[in-house]
Order: C-alpha cells, then sequence, then structure tokens
C-alpha cells in the first residue's frame, strides 16, 4: 500500500489569460500538509510537484501517477489554475502555454479532461482522488465512468474504496483568488481543514475526502457564496481517510466550539462567556485561544468586506455617471462575480444605495438596475449579430434562475423519461429568437469549413424565414463552430436543461401558453387535441419563424414548427442528472445519440410539451428537426 500525490499549479500565462500568482503557492501549501507524517502522511519521494509546466510534462505525470499501481494504492490528484471549456463544453486544464485565439482555446495547448479520465478509469488503483481548484471544474464530472474489478479488500488506513472527485466551481461557474490571502479561497480551506484537524467532523482522529469537502465548501459559501464546491464520489470514495488530525488536541477542542458558537462572525454574549470559560478549562493561554477565534471568523469578515468593496464601487459609479450607462451596469455585475457575490448578497446594498439617489432625484438608468437586483441573474441587452447581406441573428438574454426539470406523473402524455423531476439552477445564456432559418444557414455555411462538409440548402419546405431542417447534430455543430469562428463568441447547441429552462420562462404547466394547447400558438399536427383543448389545424409543413407568440423570455416556436437539437447524449431518466445546467455528456459513446426538444409540424401535441425528450442518432436528418443557437455571457477570469 503506497500513497502517491501529484501536484500541479499553473501561475504564469500567454496573454489572454490573466497570471494566477496563487496557483504556485496552493501547490506548496498543499504539500506542506500532505508531506506532514502528523497530517497526510505522504513520503516525499511520492510527491510528485509540477509548477508551471507544459502540457507533455503534465500528461507524462498523469500516466505515471495512475500507471502500475496496486489495488490498495491511494492516488491524488490536485490542480490549481486556469480551468478552459471549449465551445462544446468541454473542461481543458490550462498549461504555462495555454492560449485563444478570437476568443477560443487553442486546444492543443491544454490538457483535455479526457486524458486524466482515461488514466483514472485504467488504473489498477481502488482509492483515487481529484482535486480541482479552477473554473468550470465541475465539468470534470461528465463521461466518467466506474472501474471496478468486483472485489473489495478495504484497507482501514485508508478507508472506502473508490473514487472521489472534489472541485472549487460548478461546470459554470468561476473560482476566485481571495484578496489578502496567498492562496485560493478554495485551498486555503482545504489546507486548514488539514493543518489544523478541524475537517475531522466525527472525531476520530481521521479526516475522511467527505468531510474535508463538506468543511471547505461552508467556509467558501461564507467568503465566496457565489461559488458552490462540488462533490462527486464513486462507489465508497467519500469514506477514503485523506489526514490524520490530532484526536485529542485541546486546540482542535476549543476551534470546534467556536464554529459552534458562532453566529454571522459574532458571538451572543452567552456564548463568549462560555468560550472564556472553556480556553481557561483547556489550558489554553488568551492569545491562541483569540488567534483560533480570528480564524474562524475570518470568512465571515472576508465576506463584509466584499461588500463594502461593493457599496463603496457602487457609490462612486453613480457619483461619476448621474445616469448609468449600459457599459457601467454590466461592468458591475462583472465586478459582483469578481467578488464571488449573488445578486440577492447586494440587492439590500443596491436597493439602499438606489433609494437614496432617488431621493436626490436619480432616475432612468437606476430604475433599470432596481430591476435587475430582482432577477435571480442580471441579464444584459438582447443583441444582434450580423451575418452579411442584410441577414441578422437575433439573440434573446435570458436570466438566470432555479427551476424544476421533467414533469410531474399527474401530466398527460408525459413517460418515465422525463423523471424524476430535479431542480436545476441555470447560469444566464443567449439564446436565439427563433429556430436558424434558412437565410441564416446559407450566410453561415458559406463560411470555411471548421470539421466537415454542410449542404447549402439542404430543406424540404423552402423558404428564407423558414426553419433550416434536414440538419443533423453534426451538421448543427459544424454550424455553431464555423459561426463562433466568424464571429469571435462562443456560439454551441443549447443545453437539454437550458432548453427547458428557456421554453418554460418560468411555467411549470404543460405548455409556457398553459395546461393545454392550439394550432393558433402553435405549429403541429391539429388532427389531435391535448387535455380540454380543441382540434385545429394541420398545415402539414413549417411555417415562417415568428409566426406564432412569443414565450415570456422573448423566444418564438419553441412548441411545434420543428425539434430541436440539444447538446446532451441521451440518458433514459434525469438519474443521476447535472444540476448546474450543463449538458449531460458521455464521452464512451456507446450512448452516442443525442437529445432534441419541442415538437414539431408533423407531431402531436403532447410531443410539444416543455418536458418531451426525443432521441436520435447525431446523423440523422429529416424534415422535422432543425435547431436553434445559444451564446453563454462574455465573461472574464
Amino acid at each position: 500500500m503506497t500513497k502517491v500525490a501529484l501536484l500541479i499549479g499553473v501561475s504564469e500565462y500567454e496573454p489572454g489569460l490573466n497570471p494566477l500568482p496563487g496557483a504556485v503557492k496552493d501547490v506548496e501549501a498543499m504539500h506542506q500538509v500532505l508531506a506532514h507524517p502528523e497530517m497526510g502522511g505522504f513520503a516525499q519521494e511520492n510527491i510528485t510537484v509540477l509548477k508551471n509546466p507544459q502540457r507533455q510534462a503534465i500528461e507524462d505525470a498523469i500516466y505515471k501517477l495512475f500507471d502500475n499501481r496496486q489495488k490498495d494504492d491511494l492516488l491524488l490528484f490536485y490542480f490549481s489554475g486556469h480551468g478552459v471549456k471549449d465551445e462544446s463544453g468541454k473542461l481543458y486544464l490550462s498549461t504555462r502555454a495555454t492560449h485563444k485565439n478570437n476568443g477560443r482555446l487553442v486546444k492543443p495547448s491544454a490538457v483535455a479532461a479526457s486524458t486524466l479520465h482515461e488514466s483514472i478509469n485504467e488504473s489498477k488503483s481502488q482509492r483515487q482522488v481529484v482535486i480541482l481548484d479552477c473554473c468550470f471544474s465541475g465539468a470534470i464530472a461528465k463521461g466518467m465512468s466506474v472501474k471496478d474489478d468486483g472485489t473489495v479488500n478495504v484497507q482501514e488506513q485508508l478507508g472506502g474504496k473508490g473514487r472521489a472527485i472534489l472541485t472549487s466551481s460548478t461546470s459554470t461557474q468561476y473560482s476566485f483568488e481571495q484578496e489578502g490571502s496567498e492562496l485560493s479561497v478554495y485551498t486555503q480551506y482545504l489546507v486548514e481543514g488539514i493543518e489544523k484537524g478541524a475537517a475531522d467532523q466525527d472525531n476520530d482522529g481521521w479526516i475522511s475526502i467527505d468531510e474535508l469537502h463538506e468543511y471547505a465548501s461552508s467556509k467558501v459559501r461564507e467568503a465566496a457564496p457565489a461559488m458552490t464546491p462540488e462533490f462527486y464520489p464513486v462507489q465508497e470514495g467519500h469514506k477514503i481517510l485523506l489526514a490524520k488530525s490530532p484526536k485529542d488536541d485541546p486546540k482542535l477542542k476549543y476551534r470546534k466550539e467556536v464554529e459552534r458558537r458562532i453566529n454571522r462572525g459574532k458571538f451572543s454574549i452567552p456564548a463568549r462567556r462560555l468560550l472564556n470559560s472553556l480556553y481557561r478549562q483547556l489550558k489554553l493561554d488568551a492569545e491562541v485561544a483569540a488567534a483560533i477565534e480570528a480564524e474562524v471568523q475570518q470568512p465571515y469578515l472576508e465576506y463584509q468586506r466584499k461588500l463594502e468593496e461593493y457599496e463603496s464601487t457602487l457609490i462612486e459609479a453613480i457619483e461619476a455617471e448621474s445616469t448609468l450607462s449600459e457599459t457601467t451596469l454590466n461592468d458591475l455585475r462583472d465586478y459582483q462575480q469578481h467578488l464571488g457575490l449573488r445578486d440577492e448578497d447586494v440587492a439590500v446594498i443596491e436597493e439602499r444605495i438606489i433609494g437614496e439617489q432617488k431621493a436626490i432625484g436619480l432616475i432612468a438608468s437606476m430604475e433599470q438596475l432596481l430591476v435587475s437586483i430582482k432577477a435571480v441573474q442580471s441579464t444584459p441587452s438582447n443583441f444582434t449579430e450580423d451575418l452579411g447581406n442584410g441577414i441578422t441573428l437575433e439573440m434573446v438574454a435570458i436570466p438566470g434562475g432555479t427551476f424544476l426539470m421533467g414533469s410531474p406523473e399527474s401530466e398527460q402524455g408525459r413517460s418515465g423519461r422525463e423523471s424524476p423531476q430535479h431542480t436545476v439552477t441555470i447560469q444566464p445564456f443567449f439564446m436565439g429568437k427563433f429556430s436558424v432559418t434558412q437565410a441564416q444557414w446559407q450566410a453561415v455555411v458559406s463560411l470555411p469549413k471548421v470539421n466537415i462538409d454542410l449542404k447549402s440548402d439542404p430543406s424540404n419546405f423552402k423558404g428564407a424565414n423558414r426553419p433550416v431542417e434536414r440538419v443533423s447534430w453534426n451538421d448543427a455543430v459544424e454550424f455553431c463552430a464555423r459561426l463562433s469562428k466568424a464571429t469571435g463568441r462562443e456560439y454551441r447547441l443549447p443545453s437539454e436543461a437550458e432548453w427547458e429552462y428557456a421554453c418554460r420562462a418560468g411555467t411549470t404547466t404543460p405548455f409556457h401558453f398553459g395546461e393545454t394547447i392550439t394550432t393558433d400558438l402553435a405549429n403541429y399536427n391539429g388532427n389531435y387535441n391535448y387535455g380540454s383543448g380543441s382540434k385545429g389545424q394541420y398545415r402539414e409543413q413549417t411555417t415562417d419563424t415568428g409566426s406564432f407568440p412569443a414565450n415570456t423570455f422573448g423566444l418564438h416556436d419553441m412548441h411545434g414548427n420543428v425539434w430541436e437539437w440539444c447538446q446532451d447524449t441521451w440518458h433514459e431518466n434525469y438519474n443521476g442528472a447535472p444540476t448546474d445546467g450543463s449538458a449531460w455528456v458521455y464521452e464512451n459513446a456507446n450512448q452516442n445519440r443525442r437529445i432534441l426538444r419541442g415538437g414539431s409540424w408533423d407531431g402531436n401535441p403532447g410531443d410539444c410539451r416543455s418536458a418531451s425528450r426525443l432521441d436520435y442518432s447525431p446523423d440523422f436528418d429529416d424534415d422535422y428537426i432543425g435547431f436553434r443557437v445559444v451564446c453563454e455571457f462574455p465573461r472574464t477570469f
């Protein structure tokens, strides 16, 4: 039995990616606690540290970490640096040479998460820990499969068999460095949990992976509420024992009592007196007790500092502009994200400051800002992409939020593939106002090829403003790639969760119109009715996009006309589905069928429900299949 670790930190980058001074320091801090004989207990010769490495060095080290291992070996992979997603949402780990071209990742300059997947899945080790402190790190869980040789031989000193993945953020979130600290927010509390023994929640003298995650996650949420660390255990991965803790240490006992008594960074008078009595009972110096309390208070104080910083920035912005411009409003949202604050964190400040300014005559832009803070996420304005020759692509800003995905068992026409219903949180994004039209298709098809050839006029039902049809999933992905390369924006297909969220537009009924649907509201086979609705017209062909009313978000034809491709691979139900709005994609493609949503001109009304799902091979096309595109909000690292 051997404990082996690979620690990678990338602080230096090519132009286009911001330097991360804390990344190398993160690695040094992790090295220190893992190598300590009374903490991690990893032998020095079994810890490999790479600082600002190139791609080949990382890939070689990953191979060496997982190759030729025994089943009882404990393997730990840790990475701190930029996480970058490509246009299809796949995660890449940055290297010293990672760079972008026209806003798009140059893939050969980074390490694909699939490289890590492959080594993990091929390793004989049954105890594997992966810790990623980077943006979008939750995307690592996509495509992970379980390796199991059918045997269990658990060593007591290592705990449970399996795999555990800890990430500093979801697949759609950014991670943050913490001002005033040499370490990133997430790694700071990983190290603290091990070094102080504070992560040992059950006081058994050992820190298991799930205890470490719970401790670090709770502290991160206090200091940077917009970050949501994720935990992906496989089999008994949550029980893997990573480090020892001082079981009867009086400092640890006092710290745990401080953690229990603190409330929003403060202590009640009875709590204060209890703590004063306890540190004397434990024979701790007053200075030692005060230092412990300061460490426990630190996340909340950091949160308060960020709120104060945001408030002073907002006041200065208002003083500089009597009417805040759209650019300034968007800059404020980016600054809020930089601080790791949620909309609900800054809402009270904005309402108070805005209220004061209204009293002295502030109008227009402040009212616009007040509306934006009442949304779950702020929403920039819609925009129009010029495709040339008078052809445009209208993109609608979809606000972020949380919704219940899937259908209830009582919904007519539903199936088990729409279960279980589950809560999903969506980040803001842009979505095409209409399905891609034939005119838009022809404009983009004329652009240089990226991966595959495209037919210039594939549709059966001709018309410049009709949706393009007879396009496969592969065709749609190529369309997005060409459009992205030409515009510098990252266009892609929506995830299935994004599509349903955008279709529902805040509703929970079978259709965004309500409990039923008619052919006055959408284009489907009117020979059939749904619920209490009546039969109607069967047009037997597509109609021009925008012929029917939009939903609350301003999107047309989300019900009927053509089925629309999504990113995700097909899954029979939602068991294990992501809850962060990301696409659910299996890399090992015995499940390479892709998902379509929305129903079509040839389908019955039940197929047009918001929750209805269909699957086809990615190379399949027909005259009832089209697509629409999405584009992520522009952000900075």
